[in-house]
């Protein structure tokens, strides 16, 4: 038989004939020829009996114990394995395409603009619950007028803090970010402070705790409102200018709209100021989810690194932003104009608790009719802010300002013809004049901020936003807190109640005389400046 084996056959059959010899010397012996390929024998081997090969198979398996004993050290051959490859490097990771990197951008921009949105609309909405508030007081307390407009102006207080909350929102960061938080804190304090007005019983027993609820909602809505003013000046940087700054006034607008109008109707179908508190509730809760839900992408939100993180003390921040502050406002072309309006504000006595007594228990005005005269007065200070949009912005700010204050003076004598019953002599029902009529100052008084708004955006210091315009909202509410003072003192130096308004007339004649009086001082405002030009020229 002709075989080719990988192994040395001679060695196999030399064990073979020394152990277990040929039984019969006749028979052919094996001849091998070595070839000089490596390890690999020719061999012509005669055909074996079965006994034969058994045996051969006993000897072969006893030469491969004998040899694995004879040489330990020798490592044993290896078992077949498949060949190892090389572990996969990890894949690269894949950079987003722009397309999809602007897509990814523009859904946390809408997420953000929902957050925004939201808050100011609930924040024009305030005015849906706090009619019920004010019919509550008047009604449900029997507070007198005097009471009622002290209640309404004490309540505002918190708002003055505004600044501080502004600071803190620029220096301290909560869990990496620095103003959805606070959205939050606010949003959470105003649902604690409507939620209980919500539940507590209606007596004056309870007075003290429904005086510290709504001191609690307005610190809420002050922090709310801060954060809110500085997300929009913060994230507009990256935006086309202004638009941030419509959505928000349109948000705010809508939102003042709608409350004024259903709050009227549902206090005149239920009767029951709780209700609405109940409803304003839910709708806070909803504002604490979204903004609770959202992630904060600003511009100067840390993302993959603590490098932009603050890694000064508290203290040092704290000082640093007051410090900024102080400087812009120091400055005079920004201290004048701040002064100015203030004071426009502060030393014109408003009698609104008192008028607002006058419409509801003298004259037996629906609710649904005061509601609608805010809707009336909202419709004007959008047409004036678009007519300021379209012409007025190219008169100069101090004449502007001074016809605007002029035309206030004049609106508040308006009040008179009502208080007079002038209109009935004129075949003007009480209802008409007060939808039409009664929130006439009112709205001028808002838009004559705008302008005011206009002129301290072009002048502030780069990074310095956030504060200043919390500083001038600020100043707006303290001023707001001193005019409804000094109303309550000019109502009780002249002796009106609530069974007697016979001299209300007389206040409403001085009131309106006061507005006269910041024109004596127009000169702080600068002669020149119009909104086109964002040039202020030197007083």
């Amino acid at each position: 038989m002709l075989c080719l084996s990988p192994c040395a056959p001679h060695r196999h059959l030399h064990h073979l004939h020394r152990r277990h010899p040929p039984e019969r010397p006749g028979a052919a012996a094996a001849s091998c020829r070595n070839a000089r390929g490596p390890g690999v024998a020719l061999c012509l081997r005669t055909p074996a009996t079965p006994e034969e090969r058994r045996q051969r198979r006993r000897v072969a398996r006893l030469h491969d114990a004998s040899a694995a004993s004879a040489s330990p050290a020798a490592p044993a051959a290896p078992a077949l394995k498949p060949p190892e490859t090389a572990p996969a490097a990890p894949a690269p990771a894949v950079r987003p395409t722009p397309a999809a990197e602007r897509r990814g951008r523009l859904r946390e921009m809408r997420r953000l603009w929902w957050v925004c949105g939201v808050g100011y609309w609930v924040q024009g909405f305030r005015c849906f619950p706090w009619l019920a508030l004010n019919f509550h007081l008047a009604r449900g307390l029997s507070l007198s007028p005097v009471a009622l407009q002290l209640v309404q102006n004490a309540g505002n207080l918190p708002l003055v803090a505004k600044p501080l909350f502004g600071v803190l929102s620029d220096a301290v960061y909560i869990g990496r970010a620095h103003r959805l938080p606070y959205i939050s804190i606010g949003a959470l304090l105003q649902l604690i402070a409507w939620g209980t007005l919500a539940i507590i019983p209606v007596t004056g027993d309870t007075f003290p705790t429904q005086m510290a609820c709504i001191l609690v909602g307005n610190l809420g809505a002050s922090v709310t409102e801060v954060v809110s003013d500085a997300v929009v000046t913060e994230f507009s940087r990256t935006q086309k200018a202004g638009v941030l700054q419509s959505y928000a006034f349109i948000a705010l607008a809508a939102g003042s709209l709608l409350g004024n109008l259903s709050g009227g109707y549902v206090l005149l179908k239920t009767q029951e100021p709780k209700i609405m508190f109940t409803a304003f509730s839910v709708l806070l809760g909803f504002q604490l989810a979204l903004s609770l839900g959202t992630k904060e992408t600003l511009p100067s939100t840390p993302r993959n690194t603590r490098s932009r993180l603050v890694t000064s003390s508290l203290a040092a921040n704290l000082r640093k932003q007051f410090s900024n502050l102080m400087m812009a406002i120091s400055e005079e072309r920004i201290f004048y104009p701040l002064a100015w309006i203030m004071t426009s504000f502060a030393v014109v006595p408003i009698l609104s608790g008192t008028m607002f007594c006058f419409q509801t228990q003298y004259l037996k005005l629906d609710p649904s009719i005061i509601g609608l005269s805010k809707v009336v007065g909202q419709v004007m200070v959008l047409s004036l802010t678009v007519l300021y949009n379209r012409y007025l912005k190219r008169i100069p700010l101090r004449h502007l300002i001074a016809g605007v204050q002029m035309l206030y003076a004049v609106a508040v004598l308006s009040d008179l013809v009502l208080v007079k019953q002038i209109n009935l002599m004129l075949g003007i029902p009480n209802e008409i004049h007060v939808l039409c009529f009664s929130a006439l100052a009112e709205a001028i008084a808002q838009f004559k901020v705008l302008p005011f708004s206009v002129l301290l955006s072009s002048l502030c210091p780069p990074g310095c936003e956030g504060s200043l315009f919390a500083f001038f909202t600020s100043g707006l509410v303290f001023s707001a807190i001193l005019s409804g003072v000094f109303g309550v003192g000019l109502s009780t130096l002249i002796g009106v109640s609530s069974v007697d308004y016979s001299t209300l007339p007389l206040g409403i004649l001085l009131q309106s005389l006061a507005a006269l009086l910041p024109l004596g001082w127009i000169s702080f405002l600068p002669e020149k400046w119009t909104a086109d030009e964002k040039v202020v020229m030197q007083r």
